[in-house]
């Protein structure tokens, strides 16, 4: 766990060069490209970070600060209604202008002028701000990667964003079901050891009652998803939820996880290391919440409770195959016993409706439409990927993505309920 109110200065220091560190690879080219409506160019993200800063500390902190450009207010607000009027985010792919060498520019006028603020005795509220920036820009790291990765495994070349080794693995360790005993157990946090931090979304800590269940002890492999669509599954309505259905027989229905692809009769799946043959012992990835549910139902098991999950996870260190790993792409489980991937490899859907927690309270002011205004027909996912920074996972971490969402490493971990 990072102590971020220990060294402010070198916290900022270290996020801000990992951002960098992700961008080193990309060619000029790469920065403006937007893949997607949902995605946004890498030039608009390492933009909008330095304007979080920019909008939430410097201009509130630091008496006279002149802003870099007054019009980025507008071009790199991302949903904050309460500071102003955001461009529209589809549309982002097309501004060749600022260039990457303005956005730079930007970057290092705002680092400047923060390393300076951060130099000073920080109120409660600056550290405050400071820090949750920097989380911020952790989130941003990690969606640099999934939008990259949908930019190019989208590009009939199928470039890699960075060479690796690829790991060749032909069985994974056998799949148990782990049981854990019922009770009523607390979850959340209420973030008051010193020098840590957690979301609004994440508190307050609160008592659950969770009947007896078993949670499987390593997420489904990719053999074990080609033998669901092997027997039919895509084709069997009676494995998939009415709106799943709809959107599996729609214009944007699709009858294999994101990036797989067929050739000659062999399956390959796109990483960020490129086109690589299917490893059968991998966790599955890029898979829908509606996707991971059905194969729950044609596995005879159901997907995970978000209580369920932390009270498996909440004494577990945070360790696993991580951003720092450098790999990018889920790992296959190793010989043992045991809960494992717990954290990394993949985001774990969950069958639980994002929501706020009792008593729950956003951050104040604008900074409070952070989480909570999305609190509505969302899925929880629990765990953390491979491109997941470690320092910014805990676990009570809360992701949240619409159920037909797939460019997210997004995973599948069985459960049962107990006799």
């Amino acid at each position: 766990m990072v102590n971020w109110t220990s060294d402010p200065q070198g916290a900022y220091k270290m996020v801000r060069g990992q951002t960098l560190d992700i961008c080193a690879p990309l060619a000029v080219e790469d920065y403006g490209v937007q893949p997607m409506a949902d995605a946004s160019p890498p030039k608009w993200h390492i933009a909008h970070v330095t304007w979080f800063f920019e909008t939430f500390l410097l201009k509130a902190f630091v008496p006279g600060y002149t802003p870099f450009n007054e019009a980025f207010e507008v071009l790199f607000n991302s949903y904050y209604n309460g500071v102003g009027s955001q461009f529209p985010r589809p549309e982002r792919g097309r501004l060749s202008r600022p260039t990457v060498d303005e956005v730079v520019a930007y970057r290092e006028h705002v680092d400047e002028h923060m390393l300076g603020l951060l130099g000073r005795e920080l109120s409660g509220e600056t550290l405050f701000r400071t820090i949750l920036g920097l989380n911020h820009e952790q989130q941003h790291q990690e969606l640099l990667f999934t939008d990259l990765k949908y930019n190019l495994g989208n590009n009939p070349l199928y470039p890699p964003y960075a060479p690796r080794e690829s790991t060749v693995a032909n069985a994974a360790p056998g799949m148990e079901f782990v049981e854990f005993p019922g009770g009523i157990f607390e979850i959340g946090t209420a973030a008051d050891e010193p020098g840590s931090f957690a979301f609004d979304n994440e508190s307050p800590r609160h008592q659950v009652l969770v009947p007896d269940f078993a949670l499987a002890s390593r997420l489904v492999t990719n053999g074990e998803y080609l033998a669901f669509m092997e027997d039919a599954g895509y084709r069997r309505p009676e494995l998939w939820l009415s709106d799943a259905w709809s959107r599996l027989n729609g214009p944007d229905g699709s009858d294999k996880p994101l990036y797989w692809v067929r050739r000659e009769g062999d399956w390959y799946e796109y990483t960020l290391g490129g086109l690589e043959k299917l490893n059968l012992a991998a966790p599955v990835g890029h898979v829908s919440g509606y996707e991971a549910d059905a194969y729950a139902r044609w596995a005879g098991a159901r997907l995970p409770t978000e209580p369920e999950w932390e009270v498996m996870a909440q004494d577990r260190p945070v360790e696993g195959n991580l951003a720092e790993s450098g790999r990018y792409h889920p790992a296959p489980a190793r010989a043992g016993r045991g809960m494992q991937q717990v954290f990394g490899d993949v985001w774990e859907w969950t069958s639980t409706s994002y929501g706020p927690y009792p008593g729950f309270k956003p951050f104040a002011g604008a900074l409070g439409e952070y989480n909570g205004k999305f609190m509505a027909n969302q899925l929880v996912l629990r765990g953390g990927s491979c491109v997941t920074p470690q320092s910014h996972l805990r676990p009570s971490y809360r992701n949240f993505f619409y159920p037909g969402d797939r460019w997210q490493f997004s995973g599948i971990r069985l459960a049962r309920d107990c006799p």
